[in-house]
C-alpha cells in the first residue's frame, strides 16, 4: 500500500475551502501577498483544525492584481521583508487557534522562478531560516532551491503536480498554453498514478522522465477540482494507494 499526500492551494478567494478539506491531508493558506488576509486566513485555518489538515504558509511575490503567477523585479531586502511578514501574518493566526505550521510552499511565479534562480533561491531561504528547525519545504525535485535547501540543512518534502503538464526538463508547461492544466478527473488520476508507482512523469514532448514527489498538488482554482479530488478519493484505494492523513 502507497501513502501519498495530498495539498491544496487555499485561502485564495475561491470560497470552496469547506469542501476541499475533508478531501486533502495538507493545505497552502495564501497570506497576503497574491490573496488573503486575516480573516480568510482565520477561517481556512479554522477549517483545516477541524477536519485535521496539515498547514502550510503560501507566500508569493507582492503582486495581488495579477494573483502572483508573474514575475516581480524585487530586491533581496524586500523580499525578505514580505514573505517574512506574510508568514509571520499566518503564525499569528495559527497561534490564535492553537495550530501549528507545518510546510512553507512558495506560490506561483515565485515558486517557478526558485526552481532555476540560485540566487533568488538563496535570497529565498534566508528569508525562511528562522523555520529550518521545524518546517518543512515544498519544493520540485530537481529544482534549485532544492539544491540549495539541502545543502544549507532545511527539511524538504518533494512536489508534484497532479493536475499540470510537465515539460522534459520538469518545469510546468506555461498556463499561456491550453493544455497546461489537466482538468479531467481521469487523467489527472492517470497522472498521478504514474508519479506514484513508477517515479517517472509522462511529459507532453512524450517522453517519460523521472521524478520524485512526497506531496501532490491539486490547485484550489483548478476547473473541477472538487471533482478532481472526490474521483481521487474513491479511485485511490484500488489501486493500493492511501491519502496520508
Amino acid at each position: 500500500m502507497f501513502e501519498i499526500d495530498i495539498n491544496c492551494d487555499v485561502g485564495e478567494g475561491m470560497g470552496n475551502e469547506g469542501r476541499l478539506m475533508p478531501l486533502i491531508s495538507s493545505c497552502n493558506i495564501a497570506c497576503g501577498g497574491h490573496a488573503g488576509d486575516v480573516e480568510t486566513m482565520r477561517g481556512v485555518v479554522r477549517l483545516a483544525k477541524t477536519y485535521q489538515v496539515k498547514i502550510g504558509a503560501h507566500p508569493s511575490y507582492p503582486d495581488r492584481e495579477n494573483f502572483g503567477r508573474i514575475s516581480v523585479n524585487i530586491s533581496e531586502r524586500d523580499l525578505i521583508d514580505t514573505v517574512r511578514h506574510q508568514i509571520q501574518g499566518l503564525e499569528s493566526v495559527l497561534r490564535e487557534e492553537d495550530m501549528a505550521l507545518n510546510h512553507i510552499k512558495p506560490h506561483g511565479a515565485l515558486y517557478n522562478d526558485l526552481v532555476k534562480d540560485e540566487q533568488l533561491a538563496s535570497t529565498f531561504l534566508k528569508a525562511i531560516e528562522h523555520y529550518k528547525e521545524d518546517v518543512w519545504l515544498y519544493v520540485p525535485y530537481g529544482s534549485m532551491i532544492e539544491k540549495e535547501a539541502s545543502n544549507k540543512g532545511f527539511g524538504i518534502r518533494y512536489e508534484a503536480f497532479a493536475d499540470r503538464n510537465y515539460n522534459e526538463d520538469l518545469s510546468l508547461v506555461s498556463r499561456t498554453f491550453q493544455n497546461a492544466v489537466i482538468e479531467s478527473p481521469e487523467a489527472v488520476l492517470g497522472h498521478l498514478l504514474t508519479m506514484v508507482r513508477k517515479e517517472k512523469v509522462n511529459t507532453i514532448g512524450g517522453k517519460t522522465v523521472p521524478i520524485k514527489a512526497d506531496t501532490f498538488c491539486i490547485h484550489g482554482d483548478t476547473k473541477n477540482a472538487l471533482h478532481i479530488l472526490a474521483y481521487l478519493s474513491e479511485q485511490l484505494p484500488n489501486h493500493d494507494i492511501s491519502i496520508k492523513r
